[in-house]
């Protein structure tokens, strides 16, 4: 037992400096540990933001609900969008328009015919005829780009312009 109390005494010095080493290198893991504790810490915090006692697993349940009911508001958006897009065919999207003079002794091309149609060819023409001492106002049905009633060309040609999404541009 001497020999190892002598074998001590004789290297105290290197073992106070390992001693010294070994601290130094907890401590410089424990300042480690530290910022990295912090770190979690901050990551937890904006995790939970700001919610007193909440654990993850109160956390998770919330973020579900949430979640589901996104998913439930999502799926009522696209629904309404759906709804919304069918009734979009059937409104008028397409128009064309004649301006022209009827008869020869009017001037200002005052006679006009609109055609209004949807995304289907479906609609209808409407046709104002002016004259001096009346005026005529008068509509046709059109389905398919085609009507039942006979067409004159100023009406056909506001239906072709519909059709072509052509601008209005007058027929002399």
């Amino acid at each position: 037992m001497m020999q190892v109390l002598d074998f001590i005494d004789f290297n105290s010095t290197y073992f106070i400096i390992g001693l010294m080493a070994a601290i130094l290198v907890v401590f410089i893991l424990y300042v480690a540990q530290i910022r990295e504790y912090r770190k979690h810490k901050e990551r937890y915090d904006s995790l939970t933001r700001g919610l007193s006692g909440a654990n993850i697993e109160d956390l998770f349940l919330r973020i579900n609900s949430e979640l589901s009911s996104i998913n439930r508001d999502l799926n009522l958006i696209e629904d309404n969008i759906e709804t919304i897009e069918t009734k979009v065919t059937f409104t008028i999207q397409k128009m064309g328009f004649v301006r022209y003079n009827a008869f020869a002794d009017t001037g200002s091309e005052l006679s006009f015919s609109i055609a209004l149609l949807d995304a289907y060819n479906n609609g209808f023409v409407l046709t104002s005829i002016y004259g001096r001492e009346q005026a005529v106002i008068f509509g046709k049905p059109i389905q398919n780009a085609n009507c039942n009633v006979p067409l004159s060309p100023e009406e056909m040609t506001a239906i072709n312009r519909a059709l072509m999404g052509e601008s209005a541009e007058k027929i002399l």
